[in-house]
């Protein structure tokens, strides 16, 4: 029998867009905040990245709360669409403010300034929307196929962001003046972007009515109702094998990004083109919006998302590798090629990851019989944090053990071989890691299983 349909077209390409919100600031922070604060405010690497391993600390509960939270809310919009259109504006305000540092304040000042906006940013705001627009996916329809169509609708709109953000913003802070002037400049507009754009998803989709989320057996409306605490969600999520290994594969993928990041640097002390920058953000994001687009036929096709994805990162994994090899040849054709490959079988875990965590959140359902949605999708928010914070954070402390000089045009021999294993290696390593957890992932089929059994 097929599956009732809850969206139309819209519906799934305004929830899609919301990514473009989110991308204007994790994008944009996430690729340029290390070489603004080096290049341009002129503070250390290593001390950047214990302050933003510091920042961690504040974010350990924010996710499980802000997840209870949304669990917890009812409205007239719904549960999570409040928190999403709401937390935004904080959003916008903090990444303009990390951006504004002023050039003459003294070095403590400016240290504390980034510190205090950073951690608003992460453990607060965007803590805040992510959780609750990753859960719309599992309250706006309860049609599998629709939920693999929204999440490719939205990693396409992300990595489409991801791109032109990459792309762009070099030559946007120099067409507004270069130095402090443009990066202000430049996340002030980025800022205003996001917040219209956040605020057209959130009115695209309506929540489904509790009773239909939970279908009309009473005794499970009754434990779906049942009150629990935060501790109590925290235990729910931690009982819950699929939800750690998704928080672990979440985890890597962000310190995968944060160490492609880097190859601001590498392009620009390695390759001696900073320009190159864009361009290998072209390799990486094209190929990834292709699989996207093909993702929810080869799920289909395949019969569920397990062997897609596992499949996916073991090409992945071997793109990476080959990368290697390339930049060795110091061949940046090959490397192009190779990084394309790399992406493109990354892609479908991308597309179908948000319906995996609705499997995810089915998983607890089906076994503790309680419905804990924007619990569950606090692993993309943990995810983002702690792998993108970390990584960022291990990329100064890498930078500063190296020898890195943001003043200098020439960096040390120690330098140029950390840029190698930062951008090369470490990339690869953690693909192999991600390959081998996806291969232990297969919810759904422990899902169907459970069912069969009730």
């Amino acid at each position: 029998m097929e599956e009732k349909r809850y969206l139309k077209w819209y519906n799934k390409v305004g929830y899609g867009s919301g990514d473009i919100a989110g991308n204007v600031v994790y994008a944009f922070l996430s690729s340029f905040v290390m070489i603004y604060l080096t290049n341009t405010v002129g503070l250390n690497p290593g001390i950047v990245g214990t302050l933003i391993a510091a920042s961690k600390f504040f974010d350990g509960v924010t996710d499980v709360f802000f997840g209870a939270m949304i669990d917890k809310t009812k409205t007239r919009l719904g549960k999570a669409r409040p928190w999403m259109l709401y937390a935004y504006i904080g959003c916008a305000v903090t990444l303009a403010a990390i951006f504004m540092i002023p050039v003459d304040m003294g070095k403590t000042a400016q240290y504390a300034w980034f510190f205090i906006a950073y951690t608003l940013l992460n453990a607060v705001f965007y803590t805040a929307n992510n959780i609750a627009y990753s859960a719309l996916t599992a309250l706006v329809t309860k049609n599998s196929k629709e939920r693999v169509q929204m999440g490719s609708y939205r990693f396409i709109f992300a990595f489409g962001t991801s791109l032109l953000i990459q792309s762009v913003t070099v030559g946007a802070v120099s067409a507004f003046g270069g130095g402090a002037d443009g990066w202000r400049t430049v996340a002030i507009l980025y800022a205003v972007i996001g917040l219209v754009v956040n605020t057209v998803s959130v009115l695209s989709v309506r929540e489904l009515p509790e009773d239909e989320l939970n279908g009309s057996d009473m005794e499970k409306d009754e434990a779906a109702e049942e009150k629990y605490g935060l501790i109590a969600a925290a235990k729910l999520l931690i009982s819950n094998k699929f939800y750690l290994m998704i928080c672990g594969v979440y985890i890597l993928q962000q310190i995968y990004s944060a160490m492609i990041n880097m190859g601001i640097y590498y392009m620009t002390y390695v390759l001696k083109n900073e320009n190159l920058y864009g361009v290998f953000s072209w390799a990486v994001n094209i190929p990834l919006i292709i699989a996207l687009v093909f993702t929810p036929t080869l799920v289909a096709r395949w019969k569920g998302m397990y062997k897609l994805n596992l499949r996916g990162y073991m090409l992945g994994t071997l793109g990476r590798a080959l990368v290697i090899v390339a930049g060795y040849f110091g061949s940046v054709p090959l490397m192009l090629l190779f990084t394309a490959v790399a992406a493109f079988g990354q892609g479908p875990w991308q597309g179908d990851m948000n319906a995996v965590i609705a499997s995810c959140s089915e998983y607890t359902y089906l076994t503790k019989n309680k419905r804990v949605d924007g619990t569950m999708y606090s692993c993309t928010s943990l995810g983002v944090k702690l792998g993108g914070g970390l990584g960022t954070a291990v990329a100064g402390w890498m930078l500063a053990a190296s020898g890195f000089d943001g003043a200098a045009a020439v960096q040390p021999d120690s330098c140029i071989r950390m840029l190698h294993f930062m951008y090369l290696w470490l990339p690869m390593m953690i693909s192999f890691f991600i390959t081998f957890i996806l291969s232990k992932m297969n919810v759904e089929q422990t899902n169907a299983n459970l069912r069969k059994n009730m």
